[in-house]
């Protein structure tokens, strides 16, 4: 038996308005996720518990079978994992976005997705300018980067706001704010100097590129706790394939493989086919991967609701199709980590839908894969994180 588990990040969502009151995942053409679902088990499960961050972080914990009440200290410590920044005594790590910022409001939380070749540079000068013993920049994949703080521990108690969740909203409002937050405040403050005068901003405003005009701190954490390896609990080898240093920070915590698939991005670029197809060949070595699609998720932050369609089509189109027609016994397990809608553009903690299909898995009554099929069928997880014993389970879900 092999086993795929494929998050659409960010692929549930809220009725569209403008769109007749439908989701982006009834919006979308999507006949292979239908098929599955008819002859395959779909329910609701709740992937962020109450009270915790509804974040892709905690999420995709839960979908990995990890309780995030128990391992889940902060998102910036699991990409710096994957980066392989050290955490010593004393440190803490802040996510540290490349933001544009126009006449006081948020203008683009991704400084208009500007490339990793030009984000390394700018994270390069602000560790010129800004870096010392106390504080260093390490860059990451367009605009998430990483920085890296010593001393100052009370950062953590400071209360932040994600960028993406403030669009064309001004920001006085939401910077960093109470203990421990001056130290964020004044990284924040002198970065907008340095960009602001550096070239390759003028080079970008000259082209009509969004700038990256100051850097943007939040989803403090401090050293991780150790978590049992996804082999040690499940008895299966495991592998993962993301564009994106969270989900590859996950897959190091959990003990699993990072695959590296060429074309496989952070966004609406990414080359679905390439990935399913190293997913395919993957599973020769390995009993069960993990397939991250972060597209859905950056479609909808953007509120681009046609590309957000478009995204889950493809995943549909040039994925899913490949996974079904997997010559031996297959299990697949598909759900979004967390809904984004489109009429909020951010995280909500709403449960979210899943699908399992394959050998050993009996048909729940659905007929497509949305939320409301979900509901339908009566079938809810209040605790998320148990979906991966039920689904690797003899009985399946």
């Amino acid at each position: 038996m092999k086993y795929v588990v494929l998050i659409m990040d960010g692929a549930a969502g809220y009725p569209i308005p403008e769109r007749g009151g439908r989701t982006s995942l009834e919006l979308a053409k999507t006949p292979n996720l239908d098929a599955l679902a008819k002859g395959g088990t779909v329910g609701l499960a709740r992937t962020v518990p109450p009270g915790m961050e509804a974040s892709s972080a905690c999420a995709c914990m839960s979908v990995l079978g990890y309780d995030p009440k128990a391992y889940y200290k902060g998102r910036a410590g699991i990409e710096a994992r994957s980066m392989g920044i050290p955490i010593g005594d004393g440190e803490v790590v802040f996510r540290c976005n490349l933001v544009a910022v126009r006449e006081g409001k948020m203008w683009s939380y991704s400084s208009g997705y500007i490339s990793t070749e030009e984000a390394h540079t700018l994270v390069g000068a602000l560790n010129e300018k800004l870096g010392d013993d106390e504080v260093q920049f390490f860059p990451g994949v367009s605009y998430r980067h990483i920085c890296k703080i010593r001393g100052h521990e009370d950062t953590l108690q400071a209360e932040c706001t994600s960028p993406h969740d403030i669009p064309d909203k001004e920001i006085a409002g939401f910077l960093p704010r109470g203990q421990g937050s001056k130290v964020l405040l004044d990284l924040m403050e002198r970065s907008q100097s340095v960009l602001a005068n550096h070239p390759l901003n003028r080079e970008r405003i000259a082209r009509g590129a969004i700038p990256a005009t100051m850097i943007w701190l939040f989803w403090g954490s401090s050293r991780l706790p150790d978590m049992p390896s996804f082999e040690g609990r499940y008895g299966l080898k495991a592998a993962m394939t993301s564009g994106v240093d969270l989900l590859k920070g996950l897959a190091q915590l959990a003990g699993m493989a990072v695959l590296e698939i060429h074309g496989v991005t952070d966004n609406l670029d990414n080359d679905y086919a390439a990935q399913a197809n190293g997913t395919i060949k993957a599973l020769a070595v390995h009993d069960l991967v993990v397939v991250h699609i972060e597209a859905p998720d950056e479609a909808a932050h953007d509120r681009a609701i046609e590309a957000k369609i478009e995204a889950i089509k493809k995943i549909d189109g040039e994925v899913v199709s490949r996974l079904r027609a997997y010559p031996g016994d297959i299990r697949l397990l598909i759900m979004p980590d967390h809904p984004t809608p489109i009429v909020v553009q951010t995280h909500t903690d709403d449960p979210v839908p899943f699908l399992t299909w394959g050998t050993g898995v009996k048909p729940s009554g659905a007929v497509r894969f949305t939320e409301a099929e979900a509901k339908g069928t009566g079938l809810f997880l209040e605790e998320g994180y148990k979906i991966m014993d039920k689904f690797v389970a003899k009985a399946g879900i």
